[in-house]
């Protein structure tokens, strides 16, 4: 199976999230990044596949979950950074201006890390997936000082008209003492 879309469905209910993702599964070939429970009571399911079989469940899930359904994201076209860098820290031997985008939502920082990504010249360093911190994501990112002040600028765009943007902060000149958290 190709990996060439993506999609994710984050649910106020548990509940609904567990069904809604065994009737995605049993709709079409996916593969499940990450389907969990998260704070505060939520459930997210992130999942690949070519882009019919994301679409179809996809779709399924929008349909179980109805007016549950905290946040949604279908992209038929993922950036391949902000796809490797979904739950997982990129290490990089560059240390440059970083960026750090926070939502209030998982989907919302998915997708953020999608449109940072695709602006070019930043690197995607992590898709932090609501562990611990409120159901809330963050992405960092980083590079050239005008790259990262456009990769940020287009990837809040979306998090802040849904109102899902909870902070963007840009450190142009980052200290070397900080690198050692920041790749955590």
């Amino acid at each position: 199976m190709e990996i060439i879309a993506l999609g994710a469905l984050e649910f106020s209910s548990i509940a609904i999230g567990i069904l809604a993702l065994d009737e995605m599964v049993k709709v079409a070939p996916i593969k499940i990044i990450e389907a969990r429970t998260m704070c505060p009571g939520k459930y997210i399911i992130v999942f690949t596949g070519d882009v019919a079989s994301v679409d179809y469940s996809f779709q399924k899930g929008l349909e179980t979950g109805k007016e549950l359904i905290v946040d949604s994201l279908f992209l038929p076209m993922i950036h391949p950074d902000a796809m490797a860098a979904i739950g997982k820290v990129i290490q990089v031997s560059e240390w440059s201006a970083i960026g750090i985008i926070e939502t209030l939502t998982v989907v919302s920082g998915i997708e953020a890390a999608d449109l940072a990504a695709k602006i070019g010249g930043v690197k995607i360093i992590e898709v932090r997936l609501a562990i611990g911190f409120g159901g809330k994501s963050y992405v960092k990112l980083m590079g050239s000082l005008d790259a990262v002040q456009a990769a940020m600028q287009a990837g809040t765009e979306a998090a802040r008209a849904k109102k899902l943007l909870c902070m963007a902060t840009l450190i142009p000149q980052p200290h070397i003492e900080t690198r050692p958290y920041f790749m955590q």
